[in-house]
């Protein structure tokens, strides 16, 4: 599939954001406006989000081919990946599949592993969001403010409420609609929370850098999970950013900027 991206800078090494679940290639663009002095910045809508296309077909496989497809179109040898959560698993899927194609991994609050053993409330919490957005009848809606209200049962946290409202759209209308794929992502999501199978996982993958990020305050990336990391990329660093969550990117842009660009100085 073509996906959408943004580019910023110019003749210098490649470097590929991908975004999470939920999420699109312009919640990364104060971060890829830094990046941008050092590094030509891809920022890629994964297909079923922002601006690329709609599919049925939601695997990492397939997402995975949808990055590599673009690198060849983009005429991009090698890359350095950057992904977080959902975008993270595709470069880990992209990275040991081929690692011929990758400079450098950065993996933003994810771990390898099947996340529906190890905490059913990650996909109770993600089958009540979809829920409550299939839910809405946009149509008979004309403000944001009213959405806001209803999404408020099924989305609680304001600031979880607040990043999926940035997937609404206005339509030449001026009725409202999703940019994400809805449907389809709500009968992938035991997938996607899943991961890779044990069949599905290469081991010793090696000799381009890997750095793995956690939240201090997230539960994505536990001490539990550092067997498997090392099992599969057994020269990766880990960092923890202090007084962060999930939403690395957001809450300690600054942060997660700085540690990266050090570690590919590095």
């Amino acid at each position: 599939m073509e996906l959408f991206f943004r580019k910023l800078g110019q003749n210098k090494p490649a470097l590929i954001i991908l975004h999470g679940l939920y999420g699109a290639s312009d919640n990364w663009m104060t971060i890829a406006k830094r990046w941008s002095e050092d590094y030509e910045v891809y920022l890629l809508d994964l297909r079923n989000h922002g601006r690329s296309g709609h599919c049925k077909t939601h695997t990492y496989l397939s997402m995975r081919d949808d990055v590599l497809e673009l690198m060849d179109t983009q005429k991009i040898k090698k890359a350095i990946l950057v992904g977080h959560s959902m975008g993270g698993k595709v470069a880990m899927r992209l990275a040991m599949d081929s690692p011929e194609r990758v400079n450098a991994l950065v993996v933003v609050d994810i771990a390898p592993k099947n996340y529906t053993l190890e905490n059913d409330e990650n996909v109770a919490r993600h089958r009540k969001i979809l829920q409550g957005m299939l839910a809405l009848d946009l149509s008979k809606l004309n403000r944001r403010e009213e959405i806001n209200e209803i999404l408020c049962s099924s989305i609680p946290e304001e600031r979880t409420r607040q990043f999926i409202m940035k997937n609404l759209k206005r339509n030449k209308d001026q009725s409202f609609s999703w940019k994400l794929n809805l449907q389809v992502i709500s009968d992938e999501i035991l997938n996607i929370t899943k991961g890779f199978s044990e069949e599905e996982i290469t081991k010793n993958i090696s000799g381009f850098p890997v750095l793995f990020i956690r939240g201090e305050k997230s539960k994505y990336i536990e001490d539990i999970d550092m067997k498997r990391i090392f099992e599969i990329f057994p020269t990766a660093d880990i960092s923890t950013i202090k007084n962060a969550g999930h939403w690395i990117h957001a809450e300690q842009a600054e942060q997660l900027s700085r540690v990266v660009l050090d570690f590919l100085d590095d």
